[in-house]
């Protein structure tokens, strides 16, 4: 496994913009496809963003097209998380995971196909 650490979470009024950055250590991440999920209270933690080990492909719910930007940089092992034009619904602890399984080809969004976690990072969207 690899240890995973979010940061870049806070308090900001509706249509303002954060970054969330994801910081790996353990092993290098540039041969893993990296996600990020969100959980809100009361609610179960969905996937909302992937990108592959090769940064070719991403992927996003559709609750964020054209909102959130997922990017990595293997080099600093670290992968980001921005956040435009934020909504009180994006309101949730976000959280950076690692797939189980190197170099695969599709990105996975099951919770099961992930095997590294952060501690998650509070982001709050007030109206």
């Amino acid at each position: 496994q690899v240890q995973l650490v979010e940061s870049g979470g806070g308090l900001v009024q509706a249509g303002g913009s954060l970054r969330l950055s994801c910081a790996a250590s353990g092993r290098p991440i540039s041969m893993y496809n990296m996600a990020w999920f969100r959980q809100a209270p009361g609610k179960e933690r969905e996937w909302v963003a992937g990108i592959k080990w090769t940064s070719s492909t991403t992927l996003y719910t559709d609750d964020v097209k054209g909102r959130f930007t997922i990017s990595r940089d293997n080099a600093n092992n670290t992968v980001y998380l921005q956040m435009n034009s934020l909504k009180p619904e994006d309101t949730a602890v976000y959280y950076c995971a690692a797939e189980r399984i190197a170099g695969t080809t599709w990105l996975k969004k099951g919770l099961s196909d992930f095997d590294s976690w952060g501690q998650g990072t509070q982001v709050t969207v007030s109206s």
